[in-house]
């Protein structure tokens, strides 16, 4: 490994967030390896990850100097590490830098004198070497902690890097921590999972202890609770639930002093227990703040709308509508009481229902579209629900993340109980996907004096994280709820809403095998799956249709018709390789231009969002930062080569990542492989994503099997317990 030492002298670029910098570099050393390039006493261009860097200190940094071919020879930072001047100039303008309090530059070269090329190290070996210079007690205790925080705070640094920390890590712990760090690092390790995964900050426990003790106890009792609720999606746990995958996940076993450990937490405000309940201290009061703060809601005064049918007849008129008695009961709930819930399948018309509101609240209150904006906001859980949304109903759509002003590095919202928004009537649609800290934070982020209308689809899949808030609702039989049955989206020869229907209903008729306009089933072996999907796809090209137009979901990953191995094929099929393309690949999967993605993560700084859809259109092998750069809805999107696991491929994806999104055509495979992911509310999940037409792969049998099959277990919940004692109150 190369190396360079001397000093920094500009930042060309920077990026807080990441610690990556781009700058100017003074040498004043190089490693042998070096010594036929001219750069010493010269300005080199670098590029690294920093945790933080003066222009008044010396480094050695480590890595590679090679070209680029856009900015020529540049050193690319591996590593680095304060120095200690050694030559006596060098040493003089240290210790009368900004760095060094309380020594001039008269001062300094009197140390120098006197202690010689050593001075640093001696000074910081003991601060008597700096007597007998005509320094007062103070100037010398402060020239003495001045070079010992200097150090010290490299030491760290080092020793973090050490223990496995990356500068990212090390740069946010410190920025926090400041002089606390290292008592944070012995004493409260498992802190740090605020920035450091916990199986990570696990196995660094171990380089600083031999064997386990009440930290990490606490910890991965802590740690065993968040996986039980996030893998199970519940909001409490049971301890013997605790105690089994404590053991499994930790191989911790706890008998009599499992009570005492449960007691140090809940005095920590880590966990709740509750009638042999046990919860993580925020999913306990965000359930709670949500309860009460829906109360508080639904109790404030209703708005009686005067004259409500004539109102909407004219609305009608005007629009050339005609709404049926449920939908007008629909629309007339929502705008006259606080809180609304409006449940429906495939086809029942939930998006005409908000349109409809939004048209009425207008007309009622004589509104400017302006003003519209700033009394009625839209909101969907993800991005890909919010574009439908808003596209369907004319009008502004955001993701309730991207509302809320998230910000993803330490999880906080902008709009929050200190900074709440003004507006009169919200509106969310997919309601179903919003987990208990999503909607505890939403509503955090309003001011108590709207009308909330929560719409969606109550059978479909519950959200990824913990609690079911939009079934807790609806059970609690607290709130107006109106359920849209009739069907609308369909011919006089459409089955997907009646297929979503039979399944939700439990109804394994065979009218499923029977071939309709929108709909029909293939029956195969699991062998052919991927070839008749492949017959498929190339009628739909000869068609004229596009990667856009069509989607395959499937259960699984893995397996010979998992969803790895249908992109594969996907891939081949709609990108071929071909040598005018960039491409490049990482382990066993080769990204190309022109490639259809899956975005896995929540990103409000480049207003993409978990299960937003793009495409690739630049690929740079030579450049780490901006390594792609893919088009989301029109927004391109630059990511860097170590956030690649943010993205899979797209051409065939999880039914759970299609919720929320509709695609014209759909392709499901069924196979006895997916067994234990075949139940009833993923394949009406499936199901209804379709708008255009389904086609169902491979046997009939996975298919009954997956509707007679409840798989789906209870969440553990409290939600409609607190609602009904709320009200109560």
């Amino acid at each position: 490994m190369s190396s360079l030492k001397g000093r920094f002298t500009k930042i060309l670029y920077s990026n807080e967030s990441t610690g990556f910098i781009v700058g100017l570099f003074r040498v004043k050393e190089v490693s042998k390896d070096l010594k036929d390039f001219d750069i010493v006493n010269k300005s080199v261009r670098f590029t690294g990850k920093f945790v933080d860097i003066n222009h008044d200190d010396y480094y050695e940094l480590n890595g590679e100097y090679k070209k680029d071919n856009k900015y020529g020879y540049e050193f690319y930072t591996i590593s680095y590490n304060k120095i200690i001047p050694e030559e006596k100039d060098s040493i003089v303008e240290f210790l009368s830098s900004s760095l060094i309090r309380g020594c001039g530059e008269k001062t300094a070269q009197r140390i120098v004198n006197k202690l010689g090329k050593k001075a640093i190290t001696k000074i910081k070996e003991d601060k008597t070497n700096l007597e007998g210079l005509g320094l007062s007690s103070k100037k010398i205790d402060d020239i003495y902690n001045s070079v010992v925080e200097y150090y010290d705070t490299n030491e760290l640094i080092m020793e973090m890097q050490s223990l496995g920390f990356s500068i990212i890590e090390i740069g946010k712990i410190i920025k926090k921590y400041k002089n606390n760090t290292k008592f944070v690092l012995q004493n409260d390790l498992y802190a740090l999972t605020e920035f450091v995964d916990f199986n990570k900050l696990d196995r660094i426990y171990f380089k600083l202890y031999d064997d386990t003790n009440n930290m990490r106890i606490k910890a991965c009792i802590v740690r065993t609770m968040s996986v039980i609720t996030f893998e199970e999606g519940n909001i409490y746990v049971n301890k013997d639930d605790i105690l089994i995958n404590l053991y499994n996940m930790f191989h911790i076993e706890l008998t009599d002093s499992f009570d005492e450990y449960i007691n140090d937490l809940i005095k920590d405000k880590l966990i709740i227990l509750e009638d042999n309940r046990y919860y993580l201290y925020d999913e306990y009061y965000n359930e709670l703040y949500i309860a009460k703060t829906l109360v508080e809601i639904s109790k404030r005064k209703k708005k009686k709308i005067k004259d409500f049918n004539k109102e909407l007849i004219g609305l009608e008129k005007l629009y050339n509508l005609d709404y049926d008695e449920v939908q007008e009961c629909a629309i007339k709930s929502a705008l006259e009481n606080r809180v609304t819930i409006i449940t429906g399948g495939p086809g029942t018309g939930k998006t005409t229902i908000i349109d409809g509101i939004l048209r009425m609240y207008q007309e009622l209150n004589e509104l400017s579209f302006k003003d519209m904006l700033d009394e009625v906001i839209l909101l969907a859980p993800t991005g890909r629900a919010a574009k439908r949304m808003g596209e369907a109903c004319h009008y502004k759509a955001s993701t309730i993340h991207r509302f809320l002003k998230w910000n993803k590095d330490n999880n906080e919202f902008g709009i929050n109980e200190d900074n709440p928004i003004e507006a009169k009537l919200i509106i969310i649609d997919e309601s179903s996907m919003m987990d208990n800290f999503l909607f505890s934070s939403l509503l955090k982020g309003l001011k108590h004096d709207i009308s909330l209308v929560l719409v969606g689809d109550d059978f479909q899949l519950p959200s990824v994280s913990p609690g079911n808030v939009l079934k807790d609702i609806i059970d609690s039989d607290v709130f107006n709820h109106v359920t849209l049955e009739k069907i609308y989206r369909q011919s006089s020869n459409s089955y997907i809403p009646f297929l979503a229907k039979d399944i939700k209903e439990v109804n394994d008729t065979t009218n499923f095998k029977n071939k309709k306009d929108d709909y029909s089933f293939i029956v195969c072996s699991k062998t052919q799956i991927k070839s008749v999907i492949k017959d498929i796809i190339d009628l739909s090209i000869k068609k004229g249709l596009s990667e856009d137009d069509v989607q395959v979901l499937a259960p699984m990953y893995k397996g010979m018709n998992g969803i790895d191995n249908l992109n594969y094929m996907l891939q081949d099929i709609f990108n071929p390789y071909n040598k005018r393309k960039k491409e490049v690949t990482i382990g066993a999967v080769t990204y190309r231009v022109k490639d259809k993605i899956i975005n896995l993560v929540n990103d409000v700084d480049n207003n993409i969002f978990n299960g937003d859809i793009g495409y690739i259109v630049d690929i740079n092998k030579d450049n780490n930062d901006e390594f792609m750069t893919i088009n989301f809805y029109g927004n391109d999107v630059t990511i860097k080569r170590e956030d690649i696991s943010n993205i899979r491929h797209a051409y065939a994806m999880t039914i759970h990542k299609a919720q929320g999104s509709e695609f014209d055509h759909v392709i499901i495979p069924l196979s006895e492989e997916y067994k234990r992911m075949l139940y009833n509310k993923l394949i009406y999940t499936g199901v209804s994503r379709a708008k255009k037409s389904l086609i169902l792969v491979g046997d009939p049998q996975s298919l009954s099997y997956a509707i007679d099959n409840n798989y789906s277990k209870s969440r553990k919940t409290t939600l409609k317990i607190r609602i009904l004692n709320a009200i109560d109150k």
